[in-house]
């Protein structure tokens, strides 16, 4: 298999995460791509017509794409059960799509300050998008901290993802202000080796 990434992708991250945790990784060769909302690595746009990473190219079947996806395809190919079942399924899934809107949301912020011709940004809009982050981070800490301290999952992936995400892009917003749990769980789980071997690269 094929892994089309870029080494500060937090969605990228997630997959790569998974592949530590499941021994998949002598499994993937790595592809590294440079790419834009408005400069869209060309090879990348024959994978994923979205021009988005990750894409995961595999001998046996169509390339797939989106963070999600893939994670669910290697989680299933290595039967690694990290999406639960039975109520916990739907626990696990929310907790992913609570995380990955929070990169949505932190990474348009990203976008706002480095693509765009500064007279053109707009800063209520970019406060805007760290309000959806600063609610779904009190979410996390007040109800999802319990769930998260529990067996490995991938919505503890997703959000580990996610918080690291904010470290290195938004560390100066210190989202651990006012989430203590959260924090406190953080601490722990980045230092999982698989965190640890999956740190982007100083930008």
């Amino acid at each position: 298999m094929k892994l089309s990434y870029a080494p500060t992708s937090p969605y990228v991250r997630k997959v790569m995460v998974l592949l530590h945790e499941t021994n998949q990784l002598d499994d993937v060769t790595l592809v590294d791509r440079a790419t834009t909302p408005i400069a869209p690595d060309e090879g990348l746009i024959t994978q994923n017509p979205l021009g988005k990473v990750p894409a995961l190219e595999r001998p046996e079947g169509a390339t797939l794409y989106d963070s999600r996806v893939i994670c669910a395809y290697l989680n299933d190919r290595a039967g690694a059960k990290l999406y639960g079942s039975g109520p916990r399924h739907w626990e696990i899934l929310t907790l992913e799509a609570t995380a990955d809107g929070i990169l949505d949301a932190a990474l348009l912020m990203v976008y706002e300050w480095r693509l765009r011709p500064e007279k053109l940004r707009m800063p209520e809009w970019v406060e805007g998008q760290w309000s959806k982050i600063a609610r779904a981070l009190s979410v996390l800490n007040a109800r999802w901290v319990s769930h998260l301290s529990g067996p490995l999952d991938m919505g503890q992936i997703a959000v580990g993802c996610a918080l690291g995400y904010l470290d290195f892009r938004h560390g100066d917003r210190n989202w651990r202000n006012g989430n203590d749990a959260l924090a406190k769980w953080y601490e722990t789980f980045e230092s999982r080796p698989s965190m640890e071997q999956t740190r982007p690269p100083e930008a």
